[in-house]
């Protein structure tokens, strides 16, 4: 296969165009080699990567932008300079990916660790659903409790719950995995949410709703990253992710929306503080169901 590859082709292996008595170097019909080998481990490496992955090339340029210079990217974006950026749902779908990734390795982790106390009932969480006077619904190390309903009632609440070791090693191994898989389509979800509000707060601004989207995708591309860095086991570190993300926030709102910072900070407050709760209340409300389902 080699040699046959070394060879000169009197047809482009492409388009089948015939070369003639001189074989040229590219095709003139397709443009695609003439002569065709077998690939190394660097020409492999390249086409995984190519400009996208290179030095020089866009993600990189992007990723400088998006990481040092908050909202310019998105500024950048709106003014039609795109050319030489990663477009901005490409940019969130790649560093989710990525984040995603390094969460659900992390989440093994613990996983692990929840398993081997889980051996020992009394090492297990104790924690209770119900417990108002007489009425103590829940699991106490491993062990259903039920006092001050009816047996029936009791008989459906523990159905639903964990009572036994292997029982509750179980639920945690299901409510780490749905929560490692659930949390990031939670974000993506509410994601066009974000940019409804943004476009409801600048309403003046007269942007196109796609326009805020653009800035809602830049922006949760960077809280992607912050989150990643705070599975890195650092306490440093995890702080200044956790403290940058409203900072970046702020910095990114003042650079693509411009105004007065006393007029953006109400806004940005009103906005952060509606997005937390929503995003606290889907959480919980995602983890009730993947612990209870």
């Amino acid at each position: 296969m080699t040699e046959s590859a070394a060879t000169p082709a009197s047809h482009c292996p492409n388009c089948q165009h015939e070369f003639g008595t001189i074989t040229p170097k590219f095709c003139p019909a397709c443009g695609q080699e003439s002569h065709i080998k077998p690939p190394t481990l660097g020409e492999l490496a390249q086409q995984f990567g190519g400009a996208y992955l290179s030095t020089e090339g866009a993600l990189w340029r992007t990723l400088k932008l998006l990481l040092f210079r908050p909202g310019e990217l998105t500024r950048q974006y709106l003014a039609g300079r795109r050319k030489h950026y990663v477009l901005p749902l490409r940019l969130y779908l790649t560093v989710s990916v990525v984040v995603i990734l390094i969460w659900r390795s992390t989440v093994q982790v613990d996983t692990a660790s929840i398993l081997e106390h889980a051996q020992d009932p009394a090492k297990l969480p104790s924690y209770s659903l119900i417990e108002v006077d007489d009425l103590r619904v829940g699991v106490s190390k491993g062990q259903f409790v039920c006092t001050g309903l009816s047996a029936s009632w009791c008989a459906r609440l523990q159905d639903r719950l964990p009572r036994s070791n292997e029982a509750v090693r179980q639920r945690f191994i299901r409510l780490q995995e749905r929560l490692s898989h659930g949390w990031s389509q939670v974000l993506f979800l509410l994601m066009p949410g974000f940019a409804v509000c943004l476009a409801l707060l600048y309403r003046s601004r007269r942007l196109r709703y796609t326009e805020h989207l653009v800035f809602s995708l830049h922006l949760h591309s960077y809280w992607f990253v912050a989150l990643g860095l705070m599975r890195i086991s650092l306490q440093p570190l995890q702080l200044a992710a956790l403290t940058s993300m409203p900072i970046y926030a702020l910095l990114a709102m003042y650079r693509v929306y411009g105004g007065r910072w006393w007029g953006l900070l109400p806004r940005a407050l009103l906005l952060f503080v509606f997005y937390l709760v929503l995003i606290l209340l889907c959480v919980i409300g995602f983890a009730l169901l993947a612990f209870l389902l």
